[in-house]
């Protein structure tokens, strides 16, 4: 098949309207189009269509049948022979072989006992064992395996057969499709105080009704598929289909879910398919006996840096693997859709080692673009959009890759957002280089708002990586001289801590209502929770005191820690009842260099910021498109939220017939320093 002259994307126009600039890459758009759509031509002539293929734990792995029996199959070319052993039948290596059936698959069939019950008891332990061309004979955890636990002081995981006689059943419906997206980043393991691996149902219990408050609607949960090393944050998958056992039982993590759902809170699942951890003893390496099988073989198949193995995305089970494993995700636990981790290491031969993006188009095109790999992202993104329409996918991709938000049908990758990663770099920079009273507005608005048209941005002022040891959060660089004895309402307050919890909380405002159509908020930051994070490891002495989050001090009367906690709150409430996340980007009419004053307007709101260290401005002009009286509905200067009480809120503001700043009205407002305030059109009924 001529995949460029047969198949030609149907709404390739639309796309090149909106960037005249990719016209010269029509037939890249056109070859990939078609890459997918032969994909899922052979998947519907092989398979029986994409919804069986992508069913593939129904029949791979350990499968309990209706009449009580198992089927087990495997997929393993380059092995000899493939037995089933464990607790069941003593551990004995050979007593239940499987049988070859063609393409490197392998089936076994264990009849269920005389009373009808299951030959392999719920909570035992299994192997595969693999006889591999070479001789060797290899114990594996099965690929498919759906719990695995790490007993005591054991390094390997072991495979234990999950078939409870009854488990959890949901009972509340998925949400419909968020139209904003309001997210909060979180670990079940740290969503504690104390010094231990916290659990799901502490986070169902404990966590879930802050999320609810805060006014966001949407998690986005790290470090669930199984990683044998809980220090390296969830990224080193070796079970894909086990939900980690670490925090849980796999009904306690669909009670969870569940319970999220009752609150009108979506679940995504950080999912990590752009490589996979180097462990062959519980993991998927080598589990054939070779060094291919699920990965490329060879040096394309390592990530240097990562020191991980990377996906053969042209392979046809590696496809059916990681398809069926997006299913499987929805399907038992009831997630609402996916955070994909490493998109650009997928996207890229070099995966993006070495490579500073400059935004130039040729960066995005050509031989060193791995079009396997996007393929499968296009091939995730149909699927999961096609069977499951409420579904959000989020791409984690720091290259600008044109189109990786937009529809399939437009040459698109099919994602409905991207990370806006270079917002929370920029925030870092101006604080770490930067006096106050250099601060570029121009440069800040940039940042913010350059993303691409019609593609859909999640902003976020600070992530899990801002988080980390090694790195300092926003609070931590603007106060931690002075958080461990200075937020303390006995203590007074100093300039650090102003000058700090003024910008936090106008940093987030701008952020959010400013930077993209979502927003993400990592756990405890909200309130600029006082440590970083660093989970037990050897060059700490395996120690948990940083790897859990202090929530109860956001609500703790004594600690300021609460009034950035109560401004997090409104801010996400007040998005929730006007909507900007969901409106047209906003029209920006005041980046003024001099004054330090930003202002713009963005459904309805007029939002106006004074980031000069110093000077407050009694009757600043600001441009509006909309006359009428405008009112203060979000003040972070206000005594509620530990700022001075500078503003009367009593007081309306009303529009003049007088242009200003490419605007048809403007008005006066007192905006003192360090201060970001919201006012609503009262004129407006939203």
């Amino acid at each position: 098949m001529d995949t460029e002259e047969v198949v030609i994307v149907p709404e390739l126009s639309r796309l090149l309207e909106l960037d005249p600039y990719l016209k010269p890459y029509q037939k890249d758009f056109n070859r990939r189009y078609a890459l997918v759509s032969q994909r899922l031509k052979h998947i519907e002539e092989n398979e029986g269509g994409l919804d069986l293929f992508s069913r593939g734990y129904e029949s791979f792995g350990v499968n309990r049948q209706e009449d009580g029996g198992l089927y087990c199959k495997e997929w393993a070319p380059g092995a000899e022979a493939v037995f089933l052993t464990g607790d069941f039948n003593g551990w004995n290596p050979v007593s239940h072989p499987y049988k070859k059936i063609g393409f490197g698959k392998w089936e076994l069939s264990l009849p269920p006992r005389e009373d009808a019950s299951s030959p392999i008891p719920h909570g035992s332990k299994l192997k595969v064992v693999i006889r591999s061309k070479s001789g060797q004979t290899l114990y594996k955890i099965s690929p498919w395996a759906k719990y695995v636990v790490q007993e005591g002081k054991n390094v390997v995981y072991d495979w234990v057969h999950w078939q409870p006689a009854d488990s959890y059943k949901p009972r509340n419906a998925h949400p419909k499709k968020l139209r904003s997206v309001r997210i909060y980043e979180a670990h079940v393991g740290i969503a504690s105080h104390e010094g231990k691996i916290a659990s799901y149902t502490n986070f169902t219990h404990n966590v879930l009704p802050r999320i609810r408050d805060l006014g966001y609607n949407c998690i986005q949960m790290m470090a669930i598929m199984e990683h044998a090393y809980y220090a390296s944050f969830g990224y080193q998958i070796t079970s894909f289909f086990a939900a980690s056992s670490r925090y849980g039982t796999p009904d306690e993590l669909k009670e969870l879910i569940d319970t999220a759902h009752s609150m009108g809170i979506a679940v995504l699942l950080d999912v990590v398919h752009s490589h996979a951890s180097k462990n062959s003893e519980d993991g998927l390496n080598q589990f054939d006996g070779t060094d291919a099988c699920y990965f490329h073989s060879g040096s394309r198949g390592l990530h240097n840096l990562w020191d991980s193995r990377l996906f053969d995305y042209s392979n046809w089970e590696v496809l059916r693997f990681l398809l069926s494993n997006l299913r499987w995700w929805i399907e038992e636990y009831g997630f609402d859709g996916f955070r994909f981790d490493g998109v650009t290491s997928m996207l890229y031969h070099h995966h993006g080692i070495g490579t500073g993006f400059s935004g130039g188009y040729s960066e995005y095109f050509g031989l060193q673009v791995d079009e396997d790999s996007l393929v499968y992202l296009m091939l995730a993104n149909h699927m999961t959009h096609t069977f499951y329409p409420d579904c959000i996918t989020v791409a984690e991709d720091v290259s600008g890759m044109p189109a990786l938000c937009c529809p399939i049908e437009q040459g698109g990758s099919g994602f409905d957002y991207r990370l806006a990663m270079a917002i929370p770099d920029k925030w870092i920079q101006i604080i770490k280089e930067l006096k106050d009273e250099d601060w570029n507005m121009g440069d800040i608005v940039h940042t913010l708002t350059n993303r691409r048209y019609n593609e859909k941005c999640i902003a976020y002022a600070e992530s899990h990586d801002q988080a980390l040891v090694g790195d300092k959060t926003l609070a931590f660089w603007l106060m931690d001289a002075e958080m461990y004895s200075n937020m303390s309402l006995l203590s007074h307050l100093t300039p650090v801590i102003d000058r700090g919890m003024q910008l936090h909380k106008m940093i987030r405002l701008i952020t959010h209502a400013l930077g993209g159509e979502g927003y993400l908020n990592f756990i405890g930051n909200e309130f600029g929770h006082p440590e970083w994070l660093d989970f037990p490891r050897k060059g700490n002495n395996e120690s948990y005191h940083y790897a859990r989050r202090q929530l109860h001090l956001a609500t703790d009367p004594l600690l300021r820690y609460k009034f950035l906690h109560d401004f997090d709150r409104d801010m996400n409430k007040l998005e929730d009842k006007f909507g900007w996340l969901a409106s047209p980007p906003a029209f920006v009419s005041t980046k003024h260099e001099g004054d330090k004053i930003i202002a713009f307007e963005r459904a309805n709101l007029l939002f106006i910021f004074n980031f000069n260290p110093s000077i407050s401005f009694p009757e600043y002009r600001v441009g509006t498109g909309c006359s009428g009286k405008y009112r203060i509905v979000l003040d972070s200067d206000a005594e509620e939220y530990g700022g001075h009480k500078r503003l009367d809120h009593n007081t309306d503001f009303f529009t003049q017939p007088h242009p200003y700043n490419n605007r048809p009205n403007s008005l006066l407002v007192y905006i003192p320093s360090r201060v970001g305030i919201v006012l609503q059109n009262m004129d407006i009924h939203n």
